[in-house]
């Protein structure tokens, strides 16, 4: 028994955890499953609250009906003994006192509904708010999770980005421009025109041996695409 126990209790844990993964994946259905389980219940404590202020209604006329009965009885009464008509007078009598205790009877009651009546109603708003706060809260928390969702992807953007590269080559530009505003420093302070078409050729030969790198490079990628298949060689038959 203590061994069933356990596995039983094993089972429900392990399902708890189950359930509160999916839970923790699809917040929107639960906000969704609670939201409908309220509505239900709203739907039963209307319907009882409608029964309780229906019975109110009927034992209200009820009391009506007692009262007007119990005052006509009792100017019955007051006819018999002026007429000094004891048998009548005591019939009424009894009528009159059993009519008090149903009026009594039907007082405690009728306030004991509307009591209830009072609280259902006031258990209802209760209901509405809830159900309403609820939907505000499924509409907000959503939003948030979205967004929180949003900016975890834009943080393992960023963590997969390797910025070495662009600080490498802005780096290269940078020395690159300061290199040439240095050399036109250079030639506009000696005004030296030989010089100056000194660097031009230095120039046009570093842009020709990167364009000759670039070209050869392209040759050993291309050579190394468009290797040929070597075929066996044939065997003479005998």
């Amino acid at each position: 028994m203590q061994l069933v126990g356990r596995v039983r209790n094993l089972l429900r844990g392990l399902a708890a955890r189950w359930i509160g993964r999916r839970e923790q994946r699809h917040p929107d259905a639960v906000y969704a499953a609670a939201i409908e389980e309220r509505v239900a219940q709203y739907g039963k404590l209307r319907e009882a609250a409608a029964g309780i202020i229906y019975l109110r209604s009927k034992l209200a006329k009820e009391l009506e009906r007692e009262s007007a009965e119990l005052g006509r009885v009792g100017r019955q009464l007051e006819i018999a003994v002026d007429r000094d008509d004891d048998a009548v007078a005591l019939h009424l009598i009894g009528r009159r006192d059993a009519l008090g205790a149903e009026v009594t009877r039907l007082t405690a009651e009728l306030t004991e509904l509307t009591k209830e009546a009072e609280g259902a109603k006031q258990n209802l708003v209760t209901f509405q708010r809830e159900i309403a706060r609820l939907r505000e809260e499924r509409v907000r928390m959503l939003a948030r999770l979205a967004s929180a969702k949003a900016r975890l992807r834009f943080q393992a953007t960023l963590n997969g980005l390797s910025p070495d590269a662009d600080i490498r080559a802005l780096e290269e530009v940078r020395d690159h421009v300061n290199r040439l505003v240095a050399e036109t420093q250079v030639s506009r302070d000696l005004g030296d025109s030989e010089l100056e078409k000194r660097l031009g050729r230095i120039r046009e030969a570093e842009a020709e041996s990167a364009a000759r790198a670039q070209l050869d490079e392209l040759k050993r990628t291309r050579r190394g695409r468009l290797v040929p298949m070597v075929l066996p060689e044939a065997v003479p038959v005998r």
